[in-house]
């Protein structure tokens, strides 16, 4: 049987990516916190943290990372169940990776459901779609959204519908800059809107309304569902929303959506471990029911 301190005391490394933050955190020495991972690692026979500036957990320490973070939630679920003399009011503590659109629209009603009914202390982890997977199996997250039909070894992926998105714009700047509808001209003359670096979802916007592959255009980034929409709104460049998210200021009059009229629909998919503890299961079903509703 593992040890428990050692496992916390691997686990807390991780998360905080040094063996002296992970000394304080525990409160124990510097010295300490090394024979804990030494006799860890022994005991197992693997190396299990990448000892350098950060720290941070080898493939073996990732899966190890896994089942601390099962063992934490199983032991919480099970201390809530036994009743209140067993440890009053305290949360479970849980990790989920969402991306930003998500989290923005129909993720909204899965966090209040959860924070409200499951006694969770919930840390929501925004990423791109085709990154969260990587947190996941990283043991970073009990859960997360992605664009990946093809969960990893150990994991399961439900699917959860897709999320549309179109091409929208200000009446004006449409006008002044799109008359005829989108052109090449323009795209490379005017910026778009974009979440982040990571977004790529632009890209395949554009290949499929122009027929060619385009990637030198000028772009804002604005890392916030809702500053990016009014950035669109406000004329300073076009781009792409949930149409869910655009049909309200669409039907305003505030947003146009510029022709071709192309949707891009995007496929998400909720990956969890294969075996999961009540709590994540739970989880699990909450995310499925709101994505589907």
């Amino acid at each position: 049987m593992l040890d428990r301190d050692q496992l916390e005391t691997f686990a807390t490394i991780v998360e905080l990516q040094s063996f002296e933050r992970a000394a304080g955190a525990l409160r124990i020495t510097r010295g300490a916190v090394s024979q804990r991972i030494k006799a860890l690692e022994q005991s197992l026979a693997a190396v299990l943290l990448v000892r350098e500036k950060p720290v941070v957990a080898t493939p073996a320490g990732e899966t190890l990372l896994r089942h601390v973070q099962a063992l934490r939630m199983l032991e919480g679920s099970t201390l809530r169940e036994l009743g209140p003399g067993a440890r009053p009011g305290e949360p479970v503590a849980m990790a989920v990776s969402v991306n930003a659109d998500s989290l923005a629209t129909w993720f909204r009603g899965v966090l209040w459901a959860l924070l409200r009914e499951r006694g969770v202390a919930l840390e929501v982890i925004v990423d791109d779609l085709d990154h969260t997977a990587a947190r996941l199996a990283r043991g970073q997250v009990a859960g997360c959204v992605s664009s990946d039909a093809v969960p990893a070894s150990g994991f399961a992926a439900r699917p959860l519908g897709e999320m549309e998105y179109r091409c929208y714009a200000s009446p004006a700047f449409a006008r002044e800059f799109f008359p005829g509808g989108l052109a090449l001209p323009a795209v490379l003359a005017v910026p778009t809107v974009l979440f982040d670096r990571k977004d790529s979802l632009h890209d395949r916007y554009l290949a499929r309304c122009l027929g060619v592959a385009v990637d030198r255009y000028p772009r804002h980034y604005l890392p916030s569902p809702g500053a990016l929409m009014e950035a669109i709104e406000q004329g300073v460049g076009y781009g792409l929303l949930p149409s869910s998210q655009a049909a309200a200021r669409v039907a305003d009059g505030v947003l146009v959506e510029l022709p071709p009229h192309v949707a891009v629909p995007v496929a998400l998919h909720w990956h969890h471990w294969a075996f999961e503890p009540p709590l994540c299961k739970a989880l699990t079903e909450l995310v499925v029911r709101h994505a589907l509703a």
